[in-house]
Order: C-alpha cells, then sequence, then structure tokens
C-alpha cells in the first residue's frame, strides 16, 4: 500500500468538515513564498488556480494538496501533517476569520517508506 505524502491531525480533519459544510468542497496549496505563502492555504475547488509549476502530493481528507514544485524540492523526503493552531494568519485561506490556521508538522521518510510512496508527476521527480 501506498504511503501518503500528507497526512491531517483529527482536529484539521475537524476543520476541514466544518469548512466543507459552509464552502463546499475545498483544495490546499503551499506555495512556499514569503510569509503567508509558506503556510497551507485552503481554498473552494475552483477559487485558485493551480499552474505548471504546481503538483498534488495526494488528498488529506478528501481534499487535494498542491505544492509548488520549488517548495516540494526541500520536502520531498518527508511526510507532512496538516494541522490547526490558534492564531490569526493574514492569508485568504478559508480558516482565517475562525481565528486558527492550518500549519505544517513533518517527519523524514524511513528507507522502507521512501520505496513505497504515493508517486507525483515524472516531471517533477
Amino acid at each position: 500500500m501506498p504511503v501518503p505524502r500528507i497526512v491531517a491531525t483529527d482536529r484539521a480533519m475537524e476543520l476541514i468538515d466544518n469548512l466543507r459544510e459552509q464552502h463546499g468542497p475545498l483544495m490546499f496549496h503551499q506555495s512556499g513564498g514569503c510569509c503567508d505563502g509558506s503556510q497551507p492555504m485552503c481554498f473552494q475547488v475552483g477559487e485558485f488556480k493551480t499552474g505548471g509549476s504546481d503538483i498534488c502530493l495526494g488528498t488529506v481528507h478528501g481534499c487535494e494538496f498542491y505544492m509548488s514544485a520549488d517548495q516540494y524540492e526541500y520536502w520531498k523526503h518527508t511526510q507532512l501533517m496538516l494541522d490547526v493552531t490558534p492564531g490569526r494568519g493574514s492569508s485568504f485561506s478559508l480558516e482565517i476569520p475562525l481565528g486558527v490556521r492550518f500549519y505544517i508538522l513533518s517527519r523524514i521518510f524511513t528507507a522502507e517508506e521512501q520505496e513505497n510512496l504515493t508517486p507525483v508527476p515524472a516531471s517533477v521527480v
């Protein structure tokens, strides 16, 4: 069974469920840019246009999670865990008005996990 590149904590899944009830289908993007671009941002599907330099790492609690290819190069050896923390970011992410924000925890994949990772597009690898 493939090892997911992105997973979520229970808190993140609960927040995703709440946001999905309010906004419909959701997606995530993490650009790796300065400031708020370095945190994952949640959007309604179709409200954020991904580009040729974005890759889909997989789905997290039913939501596609995209990352810029440049950022992926830094994170490709780690499993990302989507979590939630109190505090208001200044991005356009849907959770911001609730006084919380998504953030990423990570851990390095084991050698065995590296051999069983969920594939990403060949143009990125």
